[in-house]
């Protein structure tokens, strides 16, 4: 426990040490890396150790009069604790190049101990172990991460994002402390270890409750409208953690409530898997309208988000019928899927981040054959989106191959919710689709063809250090499909802790089956491979190079290109019914036309329905009450004197 506590101290320092260091940029920014790093580089150690410790490490603070803060390690702990040090530690090092010198040093400092104590709450967050420790990292990390969004708080469209995430936030916060409080009150206990002991009448009720606030957090739908708008106000390295690590946080709060509740019966399961199922798909089906990169990629985390919890749902699925090999393969996939996103999710985010700085554009639209002006970006991200597509031979192959095959254990047995089984798959089924059209919809209008303004056709690589951190996650992405083996005992022990007995032993051909997609991604690539050297070979001296058919122009222009819009229209008409288009354009007419144009945009169905349903209503309220504001202190004060006395005469006469 040593060495953790070194770590985080080591993050934090690297977060108060630029404040004596704002006349020099360049030299915070060093120091900022080393610290930050090291403190990462420590952490990382730590949390490995882990995995190969029996026992689970614990600290207790007891603060007299007050609360008793605690702190544990243990296997589901570690887990999380993964993707917090890997991709903060890679995420500050893109920070170098990315945060340039038109801004002042002090600002970016303050930035700096922001991120530091996001990094140091999300950590505190895995490792609490009584509800007032586990309260107060919750709430640092979402004021923490609420003023890395509003990073450039000019713009009236930050501040917007800002201050809608900080509503979301404390609104799942107080659905979390609800179920606290429920707890409480059955037990009089503020430890972890007494949720065991809840009736087992309430436990559903406690479960939805903190289902509702940690997957406002993790970004379920309809509780994602905040996700869209914070991610693409956010810095890019800002976005990667928060959409690789901090929204997991919820996942890693719905799974210690599930863990310590252990309800009965299929009501967890079916709900997760319900909601999984909801949340992948439409996250999915609103990222094809977008025509902003990191909105794109932002309800891409609510489609990643759908397919854990659907991994997650059938593991707990497995458990609720007493099938282990499904409950093991599903928490296995989904666990692993938790990791694997957060590593081609962060490279997504930080290529997106890439392209903004040298382009000076997030619109797709606007955007264009970057492949050959930023080459190392475009193979990156184009890594990146295999991954998240679910292709081989990349990580998200293996962990929704996981997810897969516990939904083959669930159809093979005789379960009896077999159609939450079949809906977890045809979901899945679905989401991959739709991601393969959506992505490549990205690459080939970004990245591929003509550009289509003059910052695309004057971009420029990225910074040195920019480049350095997409080329590491694209090799880890690559590796860990290639080689699954080596990150499978990462999540198998704590798919086996997640049981209700914690078996230590399982019946599962696992070994086998993730030896074999191994030899399969290996063959596959090299297969790949040879095709490419024997085209090489072969068209040497034959094939020649020319612009590419125009359809019989002789100088065809980037108007002809297919757009964004054009390419995913087919696809968003099939579900008019859940996704509302708006279009706006000009018909053609007539032997010389005028100039037409066309627009389309998706408006969120969730973002819709909470504006007519609840924000409205709200607005309307409070309106009539504004009498009540009317700047009399006096009356005020008497408002508080009688409210007092009325709670102290209803706790005499209770």
């Amino acid at each position: 426990m040593d060495t953790f506590f070194s770590a985080l101290l080591c993050i934090f320092a690297g977060g108060v040490v630029p404040f004596s260091l704002t006349g020099n940029v360049k030299v915070m920014k060093f120091l900022v890396i080393f610290l930050m790093g090291c403190g990462c580089v420590l952490g990382l150690y730590s949390t490995l150790n882990r995995f190969f410790l029996p026992e689970a490490v614990t600290a207790v603070w007891p603060l007299p009069h007050i609360l008793v803060l605690a702190l544990k390690v243990d296997l589901l702990s570690a887990c999380f604790l993964l993707p917090i040090f890997i991709i903060s530690g890679l995420a500050v090092l893109y920070s170098y190049h990315y945060l340039d010198h038109k801004q002042s040093g002090r600002r970016i400092a303050t930035h700096y101990f922001f991120y530091a104590l996001l990094v140091v709450a999300m950590a505190l967050v895995a490792c609490a172990d009584n509800i007032p420790t586990f309260a107060l990292a919750w709430e640092l990390m979402s004021l923490a991460s609420f003023f890395l969004v509003i990073f450039d708080f000019e713009k009236s469209t930050v501040r917007k994002a800002g201050y809608l995430y900080f509503i979301f936030a404390q609104a799942g916060a107080m659905f979390i402390f609800g179920s606290f409080a429920v707890v409480y009150s059955s037990t009089g206990s503020l430890d972890f270890i007494s949720f065991a002991s809840v009736p087992v009448t309430i436990k559903a009720l406690i479960f939805t409750l903190a289902f509702i606030g940690f997957g406002s957090k993790a970004g379920i739908v309809p509780l994602h409208v905040w996700l869209p708008y914070a991610h693409p106000a956010a810095p890019s390295h800002v976005s990667a953690v928060m959409s690789g690590v901090m929204i997991k946080m919820g996942i890693y709060g719905i799974l210690r409530m599930y863990m310590l509740l252990q309800p009965p019966g299929y009501y967890c399961a079916e709900l997760v898997i319900t909601v999984g199922a909801i949340t992948g798909v439409l996250g999915v089906v609103y990222a094809l309208g977008q025509h902003n990169l990191k909105q794109l990629l932002a309800y891409h985390s609510v489609e990643n988000i759908g397919i854990i919890l659907l991994g997650l749902g059938l593991g707990m699925l497995g458990v609720a019928i007493d099938n282990q090999p499904m409950a093991i393969l599903g928490f296995a996939g989904g666990l692993l899927h938790v990791l694997n996103h957060a590593l081609f999710k962060s490279l997504l985010f930080m290529g997106a981040g890439a392209v903004q700085q040298s382009t000076g554009t997030l619109a797709i639209e606007q955007l264009g054959g970057l492949m050959k002006r930023m080459r190392i970006c475009g193979v990156t991200f184009l890594i990146g989106s295999l991954a998240i597509c679910g292709l081989p031979p990349f990580n998200g192959f293996i962990s929704e191959f996981l997810i897969y095959r516990s939904g083959f254990y669930g159809v093979t047995g005789t379960s009896e919710p077999f159609l939450f089984v079949v809906l977890a798959i045809l979901s899945l089924a679905i989401i991959g689709g739709l991601a393969i059209a959506c992505f490549t919809k990205v690459l080939g209008v970004v990245f591929l063809g003509e550009p289509r303004s003059a910052g695309a056709a004057k971009a420029l690589p990225a910074g040195a250090s920019m480049q350095t951190v997409m080329i590491i996650l694209a090799l880890i992405c690559t590796f860990t499909g290639l080689v699954p083996q080596l990150v499978m005992p990462l999540v198998l022990p704590v798919a086996l802790f997640l049981l209700p007995h914690q078996a230590l032993s399982y019946d599962v051909p696992m070994n086998v089956m993730v030896n074999h997609l191994s030899f399969a991604a290996l063959g596959f690539s090299l297969f790949v491979g040879l095709i490419i050297v024997l085209r090489k070979i072969l068209t040497r001296g034959e094939a020649s190079s020319s612009t590419t058919w125009g359809c019989g122009f002789s100088q065809p222009s980037s108007r002809m290109q297919y757009s964004g819009s054009s390419f995913a229209a087919s696809l968003l008409a099939f579900y008019k019914p859940f996704v509302q288009v708006h279009e706006k354009k000009t018909t053609i007419h007539g032997f010389f036309p005028k100039t037409a144009h066309y627009y389309s945009q998706v408006h969120d169905g969730s973002e819709v329905g909470l504006q007519w349903g609840l924000v409205r209503p709200l607005l309307s309220l409070t309106a009539k009450l504004r009498w009540l504001q009317h700047g009399h202190t006096q009356i005020y004060i008497g408002y508080l004197f009688f409210t007092v006395c009325g709670l102290l005469l209803w706790v005499v006469l209770r």
